[in-house]
């Protein structure tokens, strides 16, 4: 099985390689689309491990602790109980095996068991198929549509907007 731990300042090499990779950031963080040296990286990845209202956590392969991406929750409210939903698959190889489902299930529990969140939200980009198949997998459900959202290759697509509640999570839990 799939494991997640905190990330360490030493994983940071991993994101060089990654952020570089246009497929593999095509439907992530727009800011990854300016990121191209290795400073830009490096203050970025400082910034998020040091920032308070985020969990960000390692993608690791349990056989060898190598690090294959990374997932999350950002902007944790802890008036609102909510947050959102984020995942990276850097290692491309380990793509369409049932990763991303595992792990958004393992961060789920995480930031309803731990945080004692309510509402863990997401936005996946129209065109990302095999992420909105592993978001609802895991039991997020669509609520939404930001029309025309985002800009990738030169087109705009909508971004779909999903939620599961620790009510919904608890119910498919058990």
């Amino acid at each position: 099985m799939i494991t997640v731990a905190p990330l360490q300042q030493e994983h940071v090499a991993s994101f060089y390689r990654w952020i570089r990779d246009p497929e593999v950031i095509e439907y992530s963080l727009s800011a990854f689309q300016r990121m191209h040296t290795d400073e830009q990286i490096r203050q970025w990845y400082a910034a998020t491990l040091q920032d308070q209202k985020s969990l960000n956590l390692g993608i690791f392969l349990p056989d060898t602790n190598e690090l294959i991406g990374y997932a999350g929750l950002s902007g944790i409210s802890a008036i609102n109980q909510s947050a959102e939903y984020f995942i990276l698959i850097g290692q491309k190889d380990h793509w369409g095996r049932g990763i991303g489902t595992a792990v958004t299930r393992q961060v789920l529990a995480v930031g309803f068991s731990v945080w004692q969140l309510n509402r863990i939200m997401l936005t996946v980009s129209e065109t990302n198929i095999g992420g909105w198949k592993a978001y609802a997998k895991a039991g997020f459900v669509e609520e939404g549509r930001m029309r025309q959202a985002c800009k990738r290759n030169g087109l705009f697509h909508d971004k779909i907007i999903m939620s599961v509640l620790k009510a919904e999570w608890e119910r498919a839990a058990h």
